[in-house]
């Protein structure tokens, strides 16, 4: 590649070297990959990220890659290290190979384990871990052998084998977090929720057909369709052993405040909820009811919410998963422009709900 031009007097350097300082001086991370610089007077050359003093203007260069830094008899910086991959690969590539490590382990790795092996203090693992992923590793240990249980469960096994084979030590440290968990006894998740009583009800509403469902304890379910059957038998497939009734006098008032969610969302309605996912999935649910009708957020600004700004995919991830629709209301959730992205129950029912709050989408 061609040497990027050299000016000594920032008065007349290129508009493109003037854009390449400014992104030394903010440390710009997006700026990794496009451009390497040197300290004439340190015999260096950096990231533009390099967390090092920044040095005086007059002494930079600016270079294409190492190769040419080096070719005028530059070194790479013994901090930054630009001759490495970027600091956020590294980043990402230890949290990978920690979650593998978690992924393989019959027990939770311990944390100065997982730190150990991906190099980092306990601390700032942990940190690093909580901001890529969105949840600490501990909870990433217990929602995966929690996911186990569920595979092992639905694979037939009993729930003692299942238990164990997921890596619990005990019963008890599984059946004290079991209705959070599966929502419902391990046993009656192994029967396909045989024992569970789950009320339910198809409405009707502009947006077409919606399905309602709670347990004793709240609504489980919103779903939007074309079809009511359609809708009835996917809950039936989630639980072909509950007892599924249909909803009476009481349950129909509880469709009727849903049905009015999605004519008049600007009217607040808040409806007891049973639903559950993952830890993460959660936190994203709970930051999602806190959007008031007739506001917006981007998943960017969600992510920071929460205290995840660069969970952004995951946090989309959550939305698509969410069972409660209206309720939970992921559809003020947008692009960073605006614009209505992907929903789960069509991207037109999406704008609509939005025109309804008085949000027109562009």
């Amino acid at each position: 590649m061609t040497a990027l031009p050299v000016e000594t007097d920032p008065s007349t350097a290129s508009a493109g070297e003037a854009a390449m300082w400014a992104a030394v001086l903010a440390r710009d991370p997006d700026a990794e990959g496009r451009f390497v610089y040197g300290v004439v007077t340190t015999g260096v050359y950096c990231r533009p990220t390099c967390p090092s003093r920044r040095p005086l203007r007059a002494n930079v260069r600016f270079f294409a890659d190492g190769a040419e830094a080096e070719a005028t008899g530059l070194r790479p910086c013994k901090r930054c290290r630009p001759t490495e991959s970027p600091p956020a690969e590294r980043r990402a590539a230890a949290v990978a190979a920690a979650c593998r490590l978690i992924d393989a382990s019959d027990e939770p790795p311990a944390l100065d384990a997982l730190a150990e092996a991906a190099g980092l203090s306990r601390f700032h693992f942990h940190r690093v871990f909580k901001t890529l992923t969105g949840v600490t590793p501990r909870a990433y240990a217990e929602a995966r052998r929690g996911e186990r249980v569920k595979s092992e469960l639905d694979a037939g096994s009993n729930v003692t084998e299942a238990l164990y084979g997921a890596g619990f030590g005990s019963n008890g440290r599984f059946y004290a977090t079991s209705n959070a968990r599966l929502g419902m006894r391990p046993s009656d998740y192994r029967r396909g929720g045989r024992g569970a009583v789950i009320r339910f009800a198809v409405g009707q509403t502009s947006l077409g057909a919606i399905l309602v469902a709670a347990t004793d304890k709240g609504v489980c379910a919103i779903q939007f369709g074309e079809d009511p059957d359609d809708l009835v038998r996917a809950l039936q497939d989630r639980f072909p052993r509950a007892e599924l009734i249909g909803g009476d006098a009481a349950f129909e008032a509880l469709v009727a405040r849903v049905v009015a969610l999605v004519e008049s969302p600007t009217e607040a309605a808040e409806l007891p909820l049973d639903v559950r996912g993952t830890a993460f999935q959660e936190r994203v649910w709970r930051a999602l009811r806190e959007i008031p009708a007739g506001a917006t957020s981007s998943y960017a600004e969600v992510a920071r919410r929460i205290g995840a700004p660069r969970a952004v995919r995951a946090v989309a991830q959550a939305c698509a998963a969410n069972p409660a629709a209206v309720a939970i209301p992921c559809h003020r959730v947008v692009r960073s422009d605006g614009a209505p992205s992907g929903y789960r129950w069509g991207v037109e029912r999406k704008a609509a709900l939005l025109a309804r709050e008085g949000r027109p989408t562009q």
